[in-house]
């Protein structure tokens, strides 16, 4: 976690002696532009994303009964604390799927929105979970562990979203119909991450389906009949996350800050 009490933020780092990777409160994984190691003590530093500032971000920290703990200057420049924990092993297994949650309903019950501060363009029409214009993300109020999903969605031209896993992981929804296949932002992608191997989207306006299986933190993804992911291993949360706790369960998100979409199935199998 980064920042202050009333503004913290996950955050996740990988490091290397010389360098490593980050992901900060919004934006992909980034490569470090330094890193160094010695003994209890670290630092690191990196070029901004989509940080509000000019400047690069550094870290400095200290191992403290398993923790590190360190300072960070904010982008308003001011001194920052922040704590990382080593993140938990989170094995595959073979699963036993349970029965079907239908995640939407005849109304927005077993959602929240998940800022106040920005709109609520959520609604549900004809059975479908549409978000008509970009707004609060939305959230389910139940919270899950291991599971597939079966996705059915659609989306307007130029469009942009995602369904958060765990309200952790994202999945990216875009519009990159004929795109370029392999980029770890492309339909389908753990966000930053891990990069589907052909690009399987349908045309703006055409219904979708991605069925997503998501065990320890290995996953598959199948969109459009295609396995575009093949049990790999997520590295770590992704850009926007609610949290870092990624030995917890947790909710799915679906995004509605970047454009409209409409759900017409968000169908989640428990796995044990």
């Amino acid at each position: 976690m980064v920042g202050p009490a009333e503004d913290q933020f996950p955050s996740w780092v990988e490091l290397t002696q010389g360098g490593g990777r980050f992901v900060g409160r919004f934006g992909s994984a980034r490569p470090l532009a330094s890193a160094s190691i010695e003994g209890d003590y670290v630092a690191f530093r990196l070029p901004k994303q989509y940080e509000r500032r000019e400047t690069e971000l550094t870290f400095e920290g200290t191992l403290v009964d398993g923790r590190l703990v360190g300072t960070t200057v904010l982008d308003d420049g001011t001194e920052g604390a922040w704590v990382g924990v080593r993140a938990p092993e989170l094995p595959s297994f073979t699963p036993t799927f349970g029965e079907p949650i239908e995640l939407i309903g005849s109304d927005l019950s077993g959602w929240t929105a998940r800022w106040d501060d920005l709109a609520n363009k959520w609604s549900i029409e004809d059975g479908m979970l549409v978000n008509s214009a970009a707004g609060t993300d939305l959230v389910t109020t139940e919270k899950f562990s291991d599971f597939r999903l079966v996705a059915e969605y659609r989306y307007p031209k130029g469009s942009n979203s995602g369904i958060y896993l765990r309200g952790r992981y994202e999945l990216q929804i875009l519009d990159d119909y004929e795109g370029a296949p392999n980029g770890v932002g492309n339909s389908g992608a753990i966000y930053g991450f891990l990069a589907p191997t052909t690009n399987s989207i349908n045309p703006p306006e055409a219904w979708n389906t991605a069925e997503i299986t998501l065990l320890g933190r290995w996953i598959t993804v199948v969109l459009n009949v295609v396995t575009i992911i093949d049990r790999q291993e997520i590295p770590g949360i992704t850009g926007g996350a609610l949290d870092s706790a990624e030995g917890e369960p947790g909710p799915i998100l679906v995004q509605g800050d970047h454009g409209p979409v409409t759900f017409r199935r968000l169908t989640l199998y428990p796995a044990t």
